[in-house]
């Protein structure tokens, strides 16, 4: 089942249940959107202590590969000035008349490696946009996988072809995120403190007991912060993750659970933002289903919906402090880097009570 539009110039149906279009035809936005002056506002009320929490995990954590193979630690290196590295360099080297000491340095970035955000270029789907029963690859609001988000190379028969689009994402990509500064109200849901180091697989019902009894209310805006220990646990492995046992002991969301995502439609919250490695539990529960996204949380999420996700992020001390005080609200500022055409980003994001 799909919704129609008229008008669009690159879908003529779009997802049931999908914001494709609510914020125009060319909306690269989604649910930031909703992130309006007000809930910056909302966001401000909520700050009256004026402590400020650090929520990012040092960025060469996790360590190694264990946890994802294809993203690596950053490699840290100087700058050259002239066949030297340039780190704690005298420019006497070069004028002996100078006084300075020279630093400056580069880093190789995986960008989602540590503490970060997916963009809504990191995860699209199979899907006919156009009815004519040939499912394309598409992103948010029918943007096209191959043009407006494109790789290096394509394939064809086995061979590996030149690709003469532009790459990187031309759109969705984190430069908007950037733009939109992504400041606003946080609200804390702490699924440690309810199921502690179980490896739970948190549903709807389970969700809604948490609410209850913390009393936290998610209102449209929101970003919506979960709390599952993943990320003091990771950091007590000293960059030698064990990624079995993390995933085995913290709790993560079912993505598989259709009235979680139903939750997630009807809340309007603008972000999904855990401590944990994919919010969802991945791999995600079996599928019964023909045809099934691996990660359904990820494609309700970013793909129909535009709700952001950040991943990783470290929420103890933050999470420790609200349930002291008896609260679960803050302000939240967390852009990531203006990077133009990434798909991902690391973030230091910042939480103020």
């Amino acid at each position: 089942m799909s919704e129609t539009a008229i008008g669009n110039s690159r879908w003529t149906r779009r997802p049931e249940g999908s914001t494709w279009g609510d914020w125009g035809p060319d909306d690269e936005l989604g649910r930031l959107n909703l992130l309006t002056r007000g809930k910056v506002l909302q966001g401000v009320a909520e700050v009256r202590e004026g402590r400020t929490f650090c929520l990012s995990l040092p960025l060469d954590y996790p360590g190694g590969t264990a946890i994802n193979p294809r993203r690596h630690p950053p490699e840290l290196r100087p700058t050259v000035r002239e066949g030297r590295a340039n780190m704690a360099l005298p420019l006497r080297c070069y004028d002996p008349t100078a006084l300075d000491i020279m630093c400056d340095d580069q880093v190789l970035l995986t960008l989602q490696y540590s503490t970060q955000w997916d963009t809504l270029a990191h995860v699209g789907q199979m899907f006919d946009v156009d009815g004519d029963g040939k499912p394309e690859d598409v992103f948010y609001n029918g943007f096209r996988a191959g043009s407006d988000v494109a790789g290096p190379v394509l394939y064809q028969n086995g061979q590996e072809l030149p690709n003469t689009a532009r790459q990187g994402a031309q759109r969705l990509g984190v430069e908007n995120m950037a733009k939109s500064c992504i400041q606003g109200r946080g609200v804390m849901i702490d699924l440690e403190a309810h199921f502690g180091r179980s490896g739970e697989i948190v549903g709807y019902e389970q969700l809604m007991g948490v609410l209850e009894k913390d009393k936290v209310v998610v209102e449209p805006g929101d970003l919506v912060c979960l709390r599952t220990g993943f990320a003091e646990m990771l950091l007590g492995m000293n960059k030698q993750p064990d990624a079995e046992l993390l995933r085995r002991t913290n709790c993560a969301l079912d993505g598989r659970d259709e009235r979680l995502l139903q939750w997630i439609t009807e809340t309007q919250l603008v972000a999904l933002i855990a401590d944990n490695f994919a919010v969802e539990a991945a791999p995600a529960k079996p599928c019964t289903a023909d045809f099934c996204s691996t990660l359904p949380l990820h494609a309700h999420c970013l793909f129909r919906l535009g709700v952001y996700l950040g991943e990783m992020w470290h929420l103890t001390e933050l999470a420790d402090w609200l349930r002291k005080a008896g609260r679960n609200r803050f302000l939240l500022t967390a852009p990531p880097l203006r990077l133009p055409g990434a798909v991902g980003s690391p973030a230091t994001p910042v939480a103020t009570v």
